[in-house]
């Protein structure tokens, strides 16, 4: 059940978030949307962190789309990465696109432009999809879940196990938990290394299985991290063997010898008492010089005992130690590559990431198996009283440890409290805040009915025959019974197995299983301080699943502090940026027929970059009016730049626009519309504004 439904809330999240960048460009030379009188040798690209690239990451494209970069990338220091331009290129507009992987393993992608002596047409088609978006990004994302989901549920429920009910080493349904979320992580792993190079890539489905690609991945930081975790995945399964084999199996040699004894002080009571005189007076049958073999036996039982307990203690502590060991490997394979190891305070963030994932896993993972004890656990094997307080005061410990790490990484991520309200990554903290204050009122509930808890029955071996169906006869007939009561009697007699018939002995191992399944769940349901418990802890794991599913999407925005720096850098470029429609009003007159008028051009939003330029054209009667030909042109004179001339498409009576209309830089432009009513009729009227 709770399995169905981390996959149901990753399968929304997949289709719900889009992944986003986490690096940011923030300059480049020639800046974007300049206009440039010679042809650059080189583009220069500057991002907002260290970024990952290969031979074709940045591509230049002339006017009519030919590929005019010689596809080498060069490291030019800091964040700041060129790719040189083939000589002997023309006027006009040209694109550059680029594709990398920023340092916390997200793909960034993104186009510009830039003009030589004036802006022109251009025919380069720019890919629609963003890096990391598609098919494979969903594929990708529903993978990351299912990892973190997987790691909770491996590190967690064997915490569980060792410090707060060891006892449950050997119940079936716990071991199931545990050994599905290794499986979870494994295959979500092999699926992010199959899925990665077409994720930072192409964002093609069948580039999933090129071998090339993998071979790039295996190269990069990500890649290592994801091998890595594989590595110790093969060390976390010889973990889960000892913990369910050899120690689970002590473990309940310890209870039976436990058993026995009891048995045995039980069965010497009974032999003092039944010691009988002789008629002479002298006592027989029980004597210490009757047993001397026994002499001594209660001191060999005694060091044992101890020797056992040593060895359980010391198997305890081995596996406390190796599953430590391996759960802060596992963290670190996130920590290592991904928020954590790029930005500021790189060398403490990644350690307080790992205690950070460590806190989730003991807290969360520790929940489901919480879950699964009180609802799967057999009635033999009911969780204890002091097994459920002993998590509660680990839950609590866990909390502790996520508030103080999670403070740090929030200031560390966000930054200002601008961006905690106006950014996706603010927005998106906000919501886990919410959850995990959530979480944590339904966790003081469950801790309330911990305190009301009552023992639960140490189980009889009647109990533990009518649990498995070996004690009920069950008939089928005249007879009545109870679930209750483990038994019902027929017309075919008290223990009628059936033998002779197939379809009876059938019918009476269902009823068996019935019997069975119905007392268990009265034993479960005898203790309502039990009952509240369940209802509770499924609230949590409800809330639980959702705060991961936020969780993963955070990993997947970049952080709130990395936009407010690539919006500071970007106003540095051009501090005088605004926005505001700007609208010039200029009459006309020709000097011929119908040659009057008044001319109206509109720019949005009249800042540096590309615009929209419409033109209309009104009559002497302030109506909408033909005329044969438009043409527009931009000039600064004070930094000697234009003119830069536009000729907008004609669209409707008297109206004409121009989409990408490029300013390369603000300042007062001179703004010269060229009216033409006839074949040789034309004027030429201007106006000064400011742009930028």
């Amino acid at each position: 059940m709770l399995l169905l439904l981390i996959t149901t809330v990753a399968a929304v999240l997949a289709g719900a978030v889009p992944v986003a960048a986490h690096a940011a460009l923030t300059g480049s030379d020639p800046q974007q949307g300049s206009v440039v009188q010679e042809a650059p040798s080189q583009i220069s690209l500057t991002f907002s962190e260290k970024v990952a690239t290969s031979d074709g990451s940045v591509r230049v494209y002339d006017p009519k789309g030919k590929q005019v970069d010689t596809g080498d990338i060069a490291d030019l220091g800091g964040n700041s990465y060129g790719v040189k331009l083939r000589p002997g290129q023309p006027d006009g507009t040209f694109t550059v696109t680029y594709q990398v992987v920023s340092a916390d393993s997200h793909p960034v992608s993104g186009a510009f432009t830039f003009s030589v002596g004036a802006p022109s047409k251009t025919t380069v088609p720019v890919p629609g999809q963003e890096a990391g978006g598609g098919v494979v990004g969903g594929l990708y994302g529903f993978a990351r879940y299912l990892s973190y989901a997987g790691f909770i549920l491996l590190v967690g429920g064997a915490a569980f196990v060792l410090a707060c009910w060891q006892r449950g080493a050997g119940v079936r349904p716990v071991q199931r938990l545990v050994v599905s979320g290794w499986l979870t992580l494994a295959v979500a792993t092999l699926a992010m290394l199959l899925l990665r190079g077409s994720y930072t890539g192409s964002g093609k489905l069948g580039d999933v299985f090129d071998l090339d690609l993998l071979s790039d991945v295996l190269q990069t930081k990500t890649g290592a991290a994801l091998i890595s975790r594989l590595l110790l995945l093969a060390a976390a399964a010889l973990f889960i063997a000892v913990l369910f084999g050899a120690y689970a199996r002590r473990d309940e040699e310890d209870d039976e010898e436990d058993d026995e004894s009891v048995e045995e002080s039980e069965g010497e009571e009974e032999g003092e008492e039944g010691v009988v005189r002789e008629a002479d007076g002298t006592e027989t049958g029980g004597t210490e010089t009757d047993r001397p073999e026994g002499a001594g036996s209660e001191d060999d039982d005694e060091l044992s005992d101890a020797d056992d307990g040593s060895y359980q203690r010391d198997l305890t502590f081995g596996l406390a130690i190796g599953g430590g060991v391996v759960a802060a490997g596992l963290a670190a394979s996130w920590a290592m590559a991904e928020h954590a190891s790029t930005g500021l305070q790189a060398g403490l963030a990644m350690p307080l990431d790992i205690l950070h994932l460590l806190a989730v896993a003991a807290w969360l993972g520790g929940l489901a198996t919480l879950l699964v004890a009180l609802f799967r656990a057999p009635s033999d094997a009911q969780i204890e009283t002091a097994a459920v307080r002993r998590f509660s005061r680990v839950a609590f410990g866990s909390v502790l440890v996520l508030t103080a790490t999670g403070i740090y990484q929030s200031w560390r991520q966000v930054g200002t409290w601008s961006a905690l309200t106006g950014t996706s990554y603010g927005q998106l903290l906000l919501v886990k805040i919410g959850l995990v204050a959530v979480l944590v009122g339904i966790a003081w509930i469950s801790r309330r009915w911990t305190a009301q808890l009552a023992e639960a029955p140490a189980p009889t071996e009647e109990d533990r025959e009518k649990a498995t169906g070996d004690g009920a006869g069950v008939g089928v007939g005249t007879g009545t019974g109870t679930a209750d009561d483990g038994a019902s009697v027929g017309v075919g007699g008290v223990g009628d197995d059936g033998r002779d018939d197939p379809e009876r002995a059938a019918q009476l191992a269902r009823q068996r299983v019935a019997v069975a399944t119905a007392r268990e769940k009265r034993l479960r349901d005898a203790d309502p301080g039990r009952r509240g418990l369940r209802r509770s802890v499924l609230a949590e794991a409800g809330v639980a699943v959702v705060l991961l599913a936020v969780t993963t999407a955070l990993t997947s925005t970049e952080p709130g502090r990395t936009v407010e720096e690539a919006k500071a850098a970007n106003a540095a470029v051009a501090p005088d940026t605004q926005s505001g429609a700007l609208a010039l009003d200029m009459s006309f007159d020709t000097g011929g027929k119908n040659g009057k008028g008044v001319v109206r051009l509109e720019i949005d939003p009249a800042r540096v970059g590309a615009n929209e330029m419409h033109v209309y054209v009104q009559g002497p009667d302030g109506k909408a009016h033909d005329i044969p030909e438009v043409k527009v042109a931009f000039t600064l004179e004070a930094k000697d730049i234009g003119p830069l001339p536009v000729v907008p498409d004609h669209i409707a009576t008297g109206h004409w626009t121009a989409d990408g209309v490029q300013i390369p830089m603000a300042g007062d432009w001179n703004i010269e519309v060229t009216v033409r009513t006839s074949d040789i009729d034309q004027v030429t009227v201007s106006k000064n504004a400011k742009i930028g």
